[in-house]
């Protein structure tokens, strides 16, 4: 046999996604790429590794022993690299850290400095709904998450790192006036919403309930960004944390509605288990952020204080 390192983390992802187009987005490949040397993986081996019905590719259970042992290689190759820079003195590890979708934008800026300052450390950031993020907290596999709402339902430790403001958001179709009753307003709008799972619509089904608001017309999609570029395309409004649309607002593509009792006010923070034992790269990042959030708000999120 004659696979290669590379071949082995192609199969471990079209495993972990079930899918090879999921698979090619997550390694910034070409679909064509991922199929090519899967195909040339699988060739090696006389027992099929998948097979595919219709067009969904399923992996066999020959498969998923093959992808227990690519899964321990490359934790091997990792655990060699890490070796290697620790002897050098550098801080090494991996870093995982699930993230509510909106906090793609409030994540990166808390950690880029630490990152560029130790190389040796792996950052493994996954993005997905509140279901999830609070999932992946509640089973262990990661070492923090960014919520905006805290997770009720698990003891976990917290440092709040930056407010969350949730308005009503359309594009400049219709001029509005200041002060708007929710009741008139929300009479004629079709909203918007997220996916259920999602902490941006848990947050805006209670401003709903809360203000006994009559929802007539109704969509549903499943991302923030699907959500902004359906209000940018007129399709209707919706209540959007604001530190998304940054840049919509700058380039006046989006208005804020101004109604009463928003914005809808909440916190960032960083969680994880208490009680948790953090890896030596993990107590790092604590220890950093800790230190220097006060700076990275007023560095980075400056803006967002004058809304």
């Amino acid at each position: 046999m004659n696979y290669t390192l590379n071949q082995l983390q192609i199969f471990l992802k079209i495993v972990q996604t079930q899918s090879i187009t999921k698979a090619s987005e997550e390694l910034h490949l070409t679909q064509p790429a991922v199929s090519i040397q899967l195909k040339n993986f699988q060739a090696q081996f006389e027992i099929p590794l998948t097979e595919v019905v219709g067009r969904k590719i399923y992996i066999t259970e020959f498969g998923y022993e093959i992808a227990g042992s690519a899964e321990n290689i490359i934790n091997q190759v990792h655990a060699i690299n890490y070796k290697t820079l620790a002897y050098k003195g550098q801080l090494t590890g991996r870093l995982k850290i699930s993230v509510v979708s909106t906090g793609k934008y409030v994540m990166p800026y808390f950690l880029a400095d630490f990152i560029h300052k130790h190389p040796g450390i792996e950052l493994l950031m996954d993005v997905t709904n509140k279901n999830r993020v609070v999932e992946t907290l509640e089973n262990n596999e990661v070492d923090f998450s960014l919520v905006s709402i805290l997770p009720h339902t698990l003891h976990t430790d917290q440092l709040e790192l930056l407010q969350n403001k949730l308005y009503l958001i359309g594009n400049f179709e219709k001029k509005f006036k200041k002060s708007l009753n929710t009741q008139e307003i929300f009479q004629d709008l079709p909203l918007i919403f997220r996916e259920k799972g999602s902490g941006t619509r848990q947050i805006m089904e209670q401003f709903i309930q809360k203000n006994n608001i009559p929802v007539l017309k109704k969509m549903e999609l499943t991302s923030n960004e699907a959500v902004k570029q359906a209000v940018l395309a007129g399709l209707g409004y919706s209540i959007m944390p604001l530190i998304g649309i940054r840049n919509e607002l700058h380039n006046n593509e989006l208005q804020i509605i101004p109604v009463k009792g928003l914005p809808i006010k909440t916190v960032w923070s960083f969680v994880w288990l208490k009680g948790k034992k953090h890896s030596p790269a993990a107590s790092s990042l604590l220890e950093y952020m800790k230190k220097e959030k006060s700076n990275i708000v007023r560095d980075k999120f400056d803006w967002f204080e004058k809304y």
